[in-house]
C-alpha cells in the first residue's frame, strides 16, 4: 500500500495524508493501467460513500502536480491516471478505434538509444534539460485491423 511511505512527502509540501487521499492513491497504485476518474471514483466510493468526484479530480491533479500519479490524454474526452513508476519506464500504443491501451516496456537496444540519441539532441539545439518523456504510437489494434477489412 503506498499510503504510508507517502506520508512524510505530504508533510514536507504542506499537506495532509487523509484516508480518501490514501484510497485513491491506493487504488491507482493496485489497480494498474489506465484509469479513468470515474473508475477511481466507484471504486473509492466502497469504503468512502460521502466522496464525491470533484474530490478526485483535485486529489488526483494534485497528485499529478507532485509526481506520484502520471495524467495522459488519449482522446476520447477523458484523462487516464496511472500510478508513476520509477523502476520500469514504458510507452502506450493507443488504438483509435477502440481506445485500448497497451503499455509497451520491451525495448530493444536500438530503441532506446534512438530515444537518447534524441534526447542528447534536444538538450543541444534547444539548451534544454530534459529529466523525462513520454512517448504514445497511435494506431490500429488488431482487432480493430480486422473489422477495417
Amino acid at each position: 500500500m503506498p499510503g504510508p511511505r507517502w506520508r512524510g512527502n505530504f508533510k514536507e509540501r504542506g499537506h495532509r495524508m487523509t484516508g480518501p487521499r490514501d484510497a485513491i492513491l491506493d487504488v491507482v497504485n493496485k489497480k494498474q493501467g489506465h484509469l479513468t476518474a470515474d473508475d477511481i471514483f466507484f471504486e473509492v466510493r466502497k469504503s468512502y460513500p460521502g466522496i464525491g468526484i470533484a474530490t478526485i479530480y483535485r486529489t488526483l491533479d494534485l497528485f499529478v502536480r507532485m509526481g506520484l500519479v502520471n495524467k495522459f490524454d488519449f482522446g476520447g474526452g477523458k484523462s487516464r491516471y496511472e500510478f508513476t513508476s520509477k523502476e520500469k519506464h514504458h510507452h502506450h500504443l493507443v488504438c483509435k478505434n477502440c481506445g485500448r491501451v497497451v503499455d509497451y516496456d520491451s525495448f530493444l537496444d536500438e530503441e532506446t538509444e534512438l530515444i537518447k540519441k534524441i534526447e542528447a539532441e534536444l538538450n543541444r539545439k534547444h539548451d534544454f534539460k530534459i529529466d523525462s518523456h513520454q512517448l504514445d504510437f497511435y494506431g490500429l489494434c488488431k482487432s480493430c485491423q480486422r473489422e477495417v477489412k
